[in-house]
């Protein structure tokens, strides 16, 4: 799978034939690096390394600490899923950073809002977490291009473009519903029932994208 410049994994090469996933939280050292390390992998493990180019997976924070590692319970969680976390550096949320995402997923509702004021044209493409798993629930997989056929990067445009239609139809149940708070500075414990958290809410997204299901015990 492709990443971004300087983020631990190799760049590919494409010519216009990327889809960019920018994962936000605060600091970029908890949440966001755990769902941007979760997604990747689970990319890669349903997909293969061959057929995840063009996805970009990468996460920012919107008063993110630059430069820094994540957090060690952050690493700690993404080993239980066997995800990497090696190479992580922290990012401070820039405008071009949004510019370049085709699809913003924030960890709460301020999050999503922070990146919506920031112009860009942004509205269309920047969900909660939570919020979007609960779109790409209702859309049907049969609508979406073939991810063998048309490839992953048609895939997920589609997708989001369905789920931005959809967003006013499909509100949450509680305004809760859409967040995923913040372990920083809590114990493992909390860190783990946060990892489990939003690594149910990829896994339909992460099927939405790829056309694969999980299998058992796997992302």
């Amino acid at each position: 799978m492709t990443a971004p410049e300087g983020r631990g994994i190799a760049e590919t090469s494409f010519t216009g034939n990327t889809f960019r996933i920018l994962h936000v939280s605060t600091g970029n050292v908890c949440r966001s690096p755990i769902t941007e390390r979760l997604n990747r992998h689970a990319l890669t493990v349903r997909l293969g390394e061959r057929l995840t180019g063009g996805l970009i997976v990468e996460s920012a924070g919107t008063w993110g600490h630059e430069g820094a590692a994540m957090e060690a319970n952050a690493e700690a969680v993404l080993a239980d899923f066997g995800a990497d976390a090696s190479g992580f550096v922290g990012r401070e949320l820039l405008d071009e950073h949004v510019i370049r995402a085709d699809l913003v997923l924030t960890a709460t509702r301020d999050h999503r809002a922070q990146v919506i004021s920031m112009g860009h044209s942004a509205g269309l493409r920047t969900f909660t977490l939570k919020e979007f798993t609960r779109l790409v629930r209702a859309i049907d997989p049969a609508t979406l291009p073939d991810p063998l056929d048309e490839g992953v990067v048609e895939r997920a445009r589609a997708l989001v473009r369905a789920a931005a239609a959809l967003r006013g139809w499909l509100l949450a149940p509680t305004a809760e519903a859409d967040e995923v708070y913040d372990p920083y500075g809590a114990p493992i414990t909390f860190f783990r029932s946060i990892g489990e958290e939003i690594h149910q809410a990829l896994d339909p997204v992460v099927t939405a994208l790829t056309g694969v299901p999980a299998r058992p015990g796997l992302l």
